[in-house]
């Protein structure tokens, strides 16, 4: 049976997780450039894990910054099998109130300033993307958020818009016209460049206040959303560590079967590809490309 390595994409306010076992920051080199730290890798009940700050400790990157191609590929590298991305986000529905974790399983992508795969001329492949998220991961962090007794709602749509600023109040009418549930800015490219990577995901959406949609909007205060945000960071530690004895040492693969995507995603045959681009795919096609 395979090994579980478990990867976690931190969000704002969440750049460590304490408690591993042998935990040490290592520095990854991608050939897709620089991640957005050093990854922070450890044991916790036996399963292997590795932790990537998603803005860098500080919060050095915005999202659109963020390489979020070399934050993958790291992973990958390191041998990650699982990502689980926790992600600060605003609420579009009035029963998601501030404080609670959204395991959302569905995305729209706004986003327009973005490398949004590793693929391209000389090495086509196309992926599905029509389940983007991992019900076996999802109902672990469901299952460990409800044993913490952390407020939650599973399923939702995850809006992604480019950012930094906020929404206006038309953005914000117009997404929850469209059913979204909450709205962020980094899930997109992250969960597309994961599945391209046969990589299993799964995100919280942890929300920080209501979008600007709510009447109660105007009268948030920046010490309120702080308050929340140093809450919410600590519920996503705590539920990082409650999710991991679950998925166990030993691996289940995904129902989805997100491990063998390509298999039916590339396009260009061997003889066709560019030797270049091939060479950096040597971590996320691996498995492909030593099949020939």
């Amino acid at each position: 049976m395979a090994k579980t390595v478990l990867g976690v994409i931190g969000g704002s306010g969440v750049y460590e997780i304490p408690g591993l076992e042998n935990a040490r920051w290592q520095t990854v080199k991608s050939p897709w450039g620089e991640p957005s730290d050093q990854l922070l890798t450890g044991t916790f009940h036996g399963v292997d894990m590795v932790f990537l700050p998603r803005h860098g400790r500080g919060h050095v990157q915005t999202p659109s910054s963020i390489n979020y191609r070399a934050n993958i590929d790291a992973l990958k590298r390191v041998g990650v099998t699982d990502v689980i991305s926790v992600s600060a986000c605003g609420s579009l529905r009035a029963e998601l109130p501030p404080g609670t974790f959204v395991m959302a399983d569905q995305f729209i992508d706004r986003t327009f300033a973005r490398e949004k795969s590793f693929f391209g001329p000389g090495f086509v492949a196309h992926v599905s993307m029509a389940h983007p998220v991992c019900p076996r991961l999802a109902g672990a962090l469901t299952l460990a958020a409800r044993e913490e007794r952390i407020d939650h709602s599973e399923g939702g749509t995850y809006i992604c818009m480019e950012g930094p600023q906020f929404s206006t109040r038309a953005e914000s009418f117009l997404y929850r016209s469209w059913d979204c549930s909450v709205i962020g800015m980094t899930a997109m490219p992250e969960a597309k460049l994961a599945r391209e990577a046969e990589l299993p995901y799964a995100i919280v959406a942890m929300v920080t206040d209501y979008d600007c949609w709510h009447e109660d909007h105007e009268h948030v205060t920046v010490d309120a959303v702080m308050k929340v945000m140093h809450q919410n960071a600590e519920n996503a530690r705590r539920l990082i560590m409650a999710v991991a004895p679950k998925l166990g040492p030993d691996r289940l693969p995904c129902p989805l079967h997100v491990e063998t995507t390509l298999d039916m995603a590339v396009v260009t045959p061997p003889d066709r590809r560019d030797p270049q681009l091939t060479a950096k795919l040597d971590a996320v096609a691996g498995r492909i490309l030593r099949k020939g």
